[in-house]
């Protein structure tokens, strides 16, 4: 098991305050709150950034980039676009200093031994069900043509679109159909559009659209996957030349940028 390291006497930190110290290596963010000490990873799970620069209120610390916030006593990721926890660590304090140990992530809260747990039987994850063959048929049935009927009514509504006369409305319907692969929020609803222009073609018969779209992040990974999605929503419409869509980081993104419809799949209030 790995030990504990001596990283500061509990003087060095105001209550509450926050400091970053190095563990075995590793840059950690130490909190001092309601007379008790909290270790977790000095990394915003987002992009990166330092979050020991951030606001700290109460038990929870701010990323100064993007605004995403993480529980100082568990890591957990409490607010968009952070969706995954960093990792939080062991603290002691012995005759007034502080001692950290870091974990593994997988090993289980923070303070507390690793435990799988009783193993659960089969029957407590999936409980016996009784159900007539031909009513799971029907059900079967049901979903099909419920999804079906959706299906159709999406590309109804699509189709509908690309024949629209062209409109930044229009374009910024279309857009909702690309969705960011981690977050399963559309585009327009997570505030990544920031304009939209149009210009003739050459031939004056249709237009170019050029769309500037930010990202969460500067080294966003779904960044290349975004643009070609944005890209193939938008010439779906009749009246669509070329598509231009050009990364702009300023200003920068933030939650504030997000519809209502999009705090709301994410649990955001």
């Amino acid at each position: 098991m790995p030990e504990f390291f001596h990283v500061a006497s509990t003087s060095d930190i105001p209550d509450p305050g926050k400091s970053l110290v190095e563990v075995d290596g590793e840059m950690i963010a130490l909190f001092h709150v309601a007379e008790s000490f909290y270790a977790i990873d000095d990394v915003c799970t987002h992009d990166g950034g330092p979050l020991v620069d951030g606001e700290l209120q109460g038990y929870t610390i701010a990323c100064p980039r993007h605004g995403a916030k993480f529980d100082i006593r568990t890591g957990a990721a409490l607010s968009m676009p952070a969706i995954r926890p960093t990792l939080a660590h062991d603290v002691k304090v012995e005759n007034g200093d502080i001692f950290v140990r870091l974990r593994e992530a997988g090993s289980g809260p923070s303070g507390n031994p690793a435990s799988a747990g009783p193993k659960a039987s089969i029957a407590s994850v999936f409980p016996t069900q009784t159900t007539d063959k031909q009513e799971v048929l029907a059900s079967t049935d049901e979903n099909t043509v419920a999804s079906t009927d959706a299906s159709t009514d999406e590309n109804t509504v699509t189709e509908s679109l690309t024949s629209a006369t062209l409109s930044e409305d229009i374009v910024r319907e279309l857009l909702k159909q690309v969705k960011d692969p981690e977050l399963f929020v559309n585009i327009i609803d997570l505030g990544l559009i920031y304009n939209v222009s149009f210009s003739a073609a050459p031939d004056n018969s249709k237009q170019n659209v050029s769309i500037d779209m930010t990202m969460t992040s500067p080294a966003c990974p779904a960044g290349p996957q975004l643009i070609a999605d944005a890209k193939r929503a938008v010439n779906t419409h009749e009246n669509v030349e070329e598509v231009e869509v050009r990364i702009v980081m300023e200003p920068p993104w933030t939650p504030d940028r997000m519809t209502d419809d999009g705090r709301d799949q994410l649990g955001i209030f």
